[in-house]
């Protein structure tokens, strides 16, 4: 099954950028489909593949910082090839 996963990643602390460009880093090169916008980040793909690797990735993004937040929404579908009809 293909779903859609919208992440945004808030280290709560002064040196925040560093952990953020790193889990994207690691995100692309998964081999899984992921597009970045100044918001957020969309991770697209095999329900079990994209799991596997952000339980991995969110694990390490967390142990490198002292307090954060990670929002995180899945869809059931590849929406990936998203264009909007306006």
């Amino acid at each position: 099954m293909k779903i859609s996963v919208e992440l945004t990643l808030t280290p709560i602390q002064d040196d925040f950028e560093p952990v953020i460009i790193n889990l994207i880093k690691a995100l692309r090169a998964s081999g899984l489909t992921v597009l970045e916008n100044p918001l957020s980040t969309q991770v697209y793909g095999e329900y079990d593949k994209v799991m596997d690797v952000l339980q991995k990735e969110v694990k390490t993004a967390f142990e490198a910082m002292d307090r954060g937040v990670l929002y995180m929404k899945l869809v059931k579908s590849d929406r990936s090839d998203y264009t909007p009809h306006f």
